[in-house]
């Protein structure tokens, strides 16, 4: 306990430095500000410090309850370039759900004529070169007496947009309030806002990556085309259940991202165009890349031919191949079809007639996708750069041990 004190205090210090030194809080006149509609126009400018910093810390930080680290980059809509200088405000509850006020603080926001308020539990960070921001805050309460998962609210600020336009709250992957059904219904604006927290020494630390303008209707710098198969890079692997027909988990129905989901995962989908001499070449590649990296990656095929489909003649099959390239690492896995309701696998949007579609996972994130995909070194050697590339950071924290 002596040590996380410790390393509390002096993050504290850190963040006391930054904010003298990287954020003025020479703020803008206030009562010009307050919008008389949030709904229609988000108070994002009311009492916006002067400059930004790409770190802030909310008072809420300097309270009783459980602190959180939520960082990551913003990404263009090409979701591979960083994006500089966006400004994200961000506004939530106190632990005990309420948007609480308190003259007292220096972002404090009273109610307008509508009865509406941010409370003061509220900041701003501006990316930086490199696109990344730091949030220091407190887990939010749940709304009292109402079902809504806890959450933290978002939105962004960028040039060449009309106005601010909101994201995906950020929710939290272990609240119960958090269900199936509701995951389903994310609209998933600027990519999942689910965060699944990793722990250092009592801090619960959350990443989240953010691509502008997807998903956002009327973004104003270019629509996103739609995917020839599969969710975008930014969205959320949603969890099914093939059944394993070679590897760990042979002969049960286990979801690849509930069980091995915390690092990185790659599945490999296959359909009614399925192309073997390719699949072999990727599965060789992929178990390469999971012996490397153990415990760190889990890869996964997931056939799904849906032409005269037998459980039987499905299982012999994979289980011969994973039998002749010796595979240890990689599951083999199969569905009636990619449009199959009772797996779930159709709520990943595969494309049933394409050749093979790669989706590439870090905390259940879809961090790379590949759709007709070649069996070179130019693809092998993308893929093994951006599983290097997302293995550092925060990447090894464990989950987190919680009490409830």
């Amino acid at each position: 306990m002596g040590f996380i004190r410790k390393w509390f205090f002096h993050l504290i210090l850190f963040e006391m430095m930054v904010g003298c030194q990287g954020q003025n809080h020479v703020m803008q006149p206030a009562s010009a500000l307050l919008s008389e509609d949030f709904d229609r126009s988000p108070p994002l400018d009311y009492k916006m410090p002067a400059q930004l910093s790409n770190i802030d810390t909310s008072d809420g930080w300097y309270q009783n309850g459980q602190k959180i680290l939520l960082t990551g980059t913003v990404f263009l809509p090409d979701s591979k370039t960083p994006a500089a200088g966006i400004v994200l405000y961000y506004y939530h509850t106190d632990i005990h759900g309420i948007y609480a006020m308190d003259p007292a603080k220096k972002y404090n926001m009273p109610k307008n004529e509508l009865g509406q308020t941010h409370g003061y539990l509220r900041g701003w960070i501006k990316t930086d070169s490199t696109g990344r921001y730091e949030i220091y805050t407190i887990l939010p309460g749940a709304y009292p007496e109402r079902g809504e998962p806890k959450h933290i609210h978002v939105y962004i600020k960028e040039t060449g947009q009309d106005s601010p336009y909101y994201i995906d709250d950020f929710v939290f992957d272990d609240d119960p309030l958090l269900t199936s059904a509701k995951r389903i219904k994310l609209e998933n604006r600027g990519g999942s806002g689910v965060i699944r927290f990793g722990d250092q020494e009592g801090l619960k630390i959350g990443e989240r990556n953010i691509i502008l303008g997807l998903n956002v209707p009327r973004y104003q710098k270019g629509a996103f085309s739609k995917s020839l198969s599969g969710k975008s890079i930014g969205e959320e692997v949603l969890s099914f259940t093939p059944f394993h027909a070679f590897g760990p988990d042979k002969g049960t129905k286990t979801c690849p991202v509930c069980k091995y989901g915390w690092f990185h995962g790659i599945v490999y989908f296959a359909g009614n165009d399925a192309n073997w001499s390719v699949i072999k070449k990727w599965l060789v590649f992929l178990e390469a890349e999971g012996e490397k990296r153990k415990e760190y990656l889990k890869v996964y095929l997931v056939y799904g031919n849906d032409q005269n489909y037998s459980k039987k003649d499905r299982l012999k099959e994979l289980e011969e191949l994973g039998a002749d390239l010796k595979l240890k690492n990689t599951a083999l896995t199969f569905v009636p079809s990619l449009t199959d309701q009772d797996s779930d696998v159709y709520l990943n949007e595969i494309n049933q007639e394409v050749e093979n579609t790669i989706l590439i996972y870090r905390r259940n994130i879809i961090i790379g996708k590949y759709v007709n995909a070649q069996a070179n070194p130019v693809n092998f050697s993308e893929i093994s750069r951006l599983l290097d590339e997302t293995s550092v950071g925060y990447f090894k924290l464990k989950r987190p041990i919680y009490k409830e």
